[in-house]
């Protein structure tokens, strides 16, 4: 189970100093032990507008995100509130409260409108508050949609025509919530009952007409349309007398007014079951440390002057992650391999068979927790360590091994050697004598088990070590004679040529297994990158399916619109006919 951080009251995420925004490195901390996959809800709007109090609401609180109760802007920078998922365990629900727009005691507003842009960046679902109806005044203070394009960026590099398509900004775009407050009219349209969201899709249709007016009266409404096109709309009543509006905080519903406080559990309830996870291109969803990353990139690209672009931010992200799987990928190997692994391996196939599956591991790791290796340099880089730590171990292995048996040869051999030096062979016969006690003591090295792959290359090399100890013996034996002594030799020099042999063979095999080990290992890495990137490109499919069909939705309803205006401009125009073809037929009757 992720870890959860119990957050009882909300604080400031993105200071706003009135010069610059700065990220809160403490809370960015705090976020980044969040290790749930993240719901986050950004309100936005006008100063003093009761934005504050939604977000209360969907934290379950009264209390928290601060309200006020004078025309002065409370909020100031952007708050954050961390909470349980009320109806997704394991679920962490983010809600962002902004600093109200269009403060009056501000000298400059040019942070307004990063505000405005970061919160729609960070958030999975933005709410829009305001007060009163749709009408041009509101579409005039929303007026920081239409410049959503001069201050975000979706591409590093625009297309050829240095013109970014809409449908860039949709497929990270959140969904838009347009809440209106002390709403006082009733939703009719032509005599008709209709619905909050009817509502907002009458007050978004276009003006059929090219004069300035015209294109100033649609640019917002297009802009909403073409950024957001899945949207929702919220009527609120006002909740108590205006006396009592500074006193939200203490008030239960039932000193609400009813309507409001069954619109405000609506809305609510909405936001819990459709606000999706903030989800990055590629399907990847956001925790506490990538939105800690976003937030990161986004506050540095404002503070020096740069556009925030989610396609860099993506980048940046990935370059974070992805070296923090190879170090996660590494880590496995290691603790896996330290605990499987006894050296010395009693052959070098067993060590490689072991790497081999810890190794699967980490590749495995690693592709579950990278995303966006560019040019596959992360997994390379992984594939070299590795490869290197393969190689390590098996020198290890070579080493222990040799170590082990040459302290065996010597437990073994040692009072062979002491009887040696006190003479106990230099005598007739002797020689016959060291020869058959060499052939038990090497019969009792090659018993014993576990000596690894050094065995026999250590063996001969203790043994070749005391070819003269061994010729001086044979030498001093009288009873030999020197035919015997000779063939004695021979057979001692055929011995070493064949126990040669042999070690060269065993080397061989190593090499080979080496080589088939590095060609599976190879194999492996391709394997488990052609699963990642068949998974990322049915992924991309489906985004890029998404997108078009929101573009397609959106043309067909401009169409739609125009459709119905020629139709009612037709309509006009055949009823105007009319009146003028009666016209000179009355005055026929008259006369």
């Amino acid at each position: 189970m992720a870890s959860e951080i119990h957050m009882p009251a909300p604080v400031c995420l993105i200071e706003n100093n009135g010069e610059q925004l700065v990220a809160n490195q403490e809370v960015l901390e705090i976020l980044a032990a969040n290790k749930n996959p993240l719901v986050v809800v950004a309100i936005v709007g006008l100063y003093r507008t009761g934005k504050s109090y939604l977000m209360n609401k969907l934290a379950g609180k009264n209390k928290g995100f601060s309200l006020g109760a004078t025309v002065q802007s409370h909020t100031k920078g952007i708050w954050m509130w961390c909470v349980p998922h009320p109806k997704k365990p394991n679920h962490t629900l983010v809600l962002l409260d902004t600093e109200g727009l269009g403060d009056v005691e501000k000298g400059n507003n040019q942070n307004d409108s990063w505000i405005f842009a970061l919160a729609i960046l960070l958030s999975s679902t933005f709410v829009y508050n305001s007060m009163g109806t749709i009408n041009q005044q509101a579409m005039d203070q929303l007026h920081y949609v239409t410049e959503l394009s001069d201050r975000i960026r979706a591409k590093s590099s625009p297309d050829a025509d240095g013109i970014e398509d809409s449908a860039d900004f949709v497929s990270f775009f959140p969904d838009f919530v347009w809440t209106l407050r002390d709403f006082s009219l009733d939703l009719e349209a032509n005599g008709l009952a209709i619905t909050a969201d009817e509502y907002l899709e009458n007050s978004l249709k276009l003006k059929q007409g090219t004069t300035q007016s015209d294109q100033n009266f649609n640019l917002p409404r297009l802009c909403i349309r073409k950024f957001f096109p899945k949207k929702k709309c919220f009527i609120f009543d006002r909740p108590t007398h205006r006396k009592k509006l500074g006193q939200l905080e203490t008030l239960h519903d039932n000193e609400l007014d009813p309507e409001f406080v069954q619109q405000a559990a609506v809305f609510c309830s909405y936001i819990f079951s459709n606000s999706k996870i903030k989800t990055l291109s590629g399907g990847i969803k956001v925790n506490g440390p990538r939105l800690k990353n976003l937030v990161l990139t986004y506050v540095n690209a404002i503070s020096s002057g740069d556009l925030p672009c989610m396609e860099n931010a993506v980048l940046a992200l990935a370059q974070i992650e992805n070296a923090a799987a190879v170090q996660k990928a590494i880590a496995h190997y290691d603790q896996e391999m330290s605990q499987r692994v006894q050296l010395p391996t009693e052959t070098l196939q067993e060590l490689l068979d072991l790497h081999r599956a810890c190794e699967k591991e980490a590749i495995e790791l690693f592709m579950s927790s990278s995303f966006r290796d560019v040019d596959h340099l992360f997994q390379k880089g992984l594939a070299a360590q590795l490869e290197k730590k393969r190689d390590d171990f098996c020198k290890q292995n070579l080493q222990a091994s040799t170590d082990l048996c040459s302290d065996l040869l010597k437990d073994i051999f040692s009072p062979l050697e002491e009887a040696v030096k006190h003479g106990i062979y230099s005598k007739p016969g002797g020689y016959r004598l060291f020869t058959q006690k060499m052939q038990e003591l090497k019969r009792k090295y090659l018993q014993k088990p576990r000596k690894g792959i050094q065995a026999e290359e250590v063996l001969q090399e203790y043994l070749k070590s005391k070819e003269s100890m061994t010729d001086a013996i044979l030498q001093t034996d009288q009873t030999l004679t020197e035919k015997e002594k000779e063939i004695e030799v021979e057979r001692v020099k055929a011995e070493s040529a064949q126990s040669a042999t042999k070690i060269m063979k065993e080397m061989q095999i190593k090499n080979q297994q080496m080589m088939e080990q590095k060609e599976r290992s190879y194999q492996e890495h391709v394997r488990q990158l052609t699963e990642k990137m068949e998974r990322d490109r049915v992924q991309l499919l489906k985004e890029q399916e998404r997108t078009l069909a929101l573009k397609l939705q959106e043309q067909a309803h401009l169409l739609k619109e125009g459709f119905q205006n020629e139709s009612k401009q037709l309509h006009n125009e055949i009823q105007n006919l009319q009146k003028n073809m009666e016209k000179p037929r009355r005055i026929c009757l008259i006369s």
